[in-house]
């Protein structure tokens, strides 16, 4: 395309706010396609050039179609995906936490000289926080600590 193709002359420019004029495409199509083409629009009794328009408007309508319905698709996989992503941390959060107390025979009143996390609940403890030193029934089982709303009440 070249720059004359690109602008229209003075005569076809329309001023702002009225439609503009129709566009001409040219385009090579093989002889057969051709003679399709002719064929078709002797049956249906239409201009050549007023069939093709149709079939290419129709072409673009499928196509931006289609593109949303991939799009859309594409949304819902997402979608479902992050929720599946969820429900799996919310589970092995679960099974951490039920693993983390595994073997805890009792608990320890203390106050924090440091940073730790809750082993249940997972809340940040910061220091000066009351909170509770799980005692294992094994004394190579790793330390845990959990805040004092994670420790299991006397049954009334």
């Amino acid at each position: 395309m070249t720059d004359r193709d690109s602008t229209p002359p003075s005569s076809e420019r329309e001023p702002d706010g009225e439609k503009k004029k129709e566009r001409v495409i040219h385009t090579r199509v093989p002889a057969v396609l051709e003679q399709e083409l002719k064929r078709l629009a002797e049956n249906i009794r239409v201009p050549v050039s007023n069939l093709v328009r149709a079939i290419l408007e129709d072409a673009v309508a499928v196509a931006d179609r289609a593109g949303r319905g991939v799009e859309e698709g594409l949304h819902k996989a997402a979608s479902n995906l992050s929720t599946q992503r969820e429900a799996i941390l919310a589970k092995k959060e679960k099974v951490v936490t039920q693993k983390a107390l595994e073997g805890v025979i009792g608990f320890q009143k203390l106050t924090l000289a440091g940073e730790a996390v809750c082993a249940k609940c997972l809340t940040a403890l910061h220091p000066g926080d009351d909170a509770n030193l799980g005692i294992s029934s094994d004394a190579n089982a790793p330390r845990v600590v959990v805040c004092d709303a994670c420790v299991p009440k006397r049954r009334a």
